[in-house]
């Protein structure tokens, strides 16, 4: 296990239960994040998907709903045995790390690979955005979110926009302060390790908050508006691209 990934295990098994619960119903997961991953899926029903760095589950339990067919896996124990709960033994839910070759995976073996909220835990893209080409079946695609990069460059490197730089931040969940370490990075890095790894981008959406958020939170509803927290991407093969769509 890399080292990013054993920090990133440490540092979400010491939350798993307060980030959950914040994550079923927090206003940038349920309310932003979540919505907005959703919609950039389409229909799921009978599609073989890969839920890379699920998390507590919240999402895994939405595509079994949904009629997928689903792979997932986290690289916190903590946070893995709370996806599995969640998805009620209706999806196959393990530990692995998504910086090393995803060894349970075969070539072509997925239709979708969703990565929501976890590109950022990675300081190199280029090995697992290969992985996810490799395992891709040849119509499939690619959709994942990440920090904002100019929510990160106000926060933690003002002084050079470019920089890809470790960032260690303070989370309040469930009453109790937690460090959370992550990368951050230019919008340009990322595109280079997408086109890197032959995908091109068929979607990238800076999403608005759900409305129902404003009644619940203003507070966060008006931050969201004002200061984007999440950018989100949907790739696709730029050999199948070149194809044309689908018929």
């Amino acid at each position: 296990m890399s080292c990013d990934a054993e920090r990133t295990a440490r540092e979400y098994d010491a939350m798993a239960v307060e980030y959950a619960a914040d994550n079923a119903g927090g206003a940038y997961n349920a309310f932003y994040e979540r919505p907005a991953t959703i919609s950039l899926l389409g229909d799921m029903q009978g599609c073989r998907v890969l839920d890379a760095g699920c998390g507590s589950g919240e999402l895994t339990a939405w595509l079994v709903d949904h009629g997928a067919i689903v792979t997932a896996f986290d690289v916190s124990p903590g946070m893995t045995d709370l996806a599995r709960q969640r998805a009620g033994g209706r999806a196959n839910v393990f530990v692995a790390d998504l910086s090393q070759p995803l060894w349970f995976a075969g070539t072509g073996e997925f239709d979708v690979v969703v990565a929501s909220l976890v590109m950022h835990y990675l300081r190199d893209w280029r090995a697992p955005f290969a992985e996810f080409r490799r395992i891709l079946a040849p119509r499939g695609v690619v959709v994942f979110s990440t920090h904002h990069p100019t929510m990160d460059w106000r926060l933690s490197s003002p002084d050079d926009y470019f920089a890809t730089k470790q960032v260690t931040d303070n989370w309040s969940k469930g009453g109790r302060e937690f460090e959370v370490t992550f990368w951050r990075r230019p919008l340009t890095a990322m595109c280079h390790a997408i086109a890197a790894a032959g995908f091109i981008i068929e979607r990238l959406v800076e999403p608005e908050p759900s409305p129902e958020l404003a009644e619940r939170d203003p507070e966060a509803y008006q931050l969201i508006r004002t200061e984007p927290r999440f950018l989100f991407f949907r790739l696709r093969s730029r050999a199948t691209a070149e194809q044309g769509p689908v018929s």
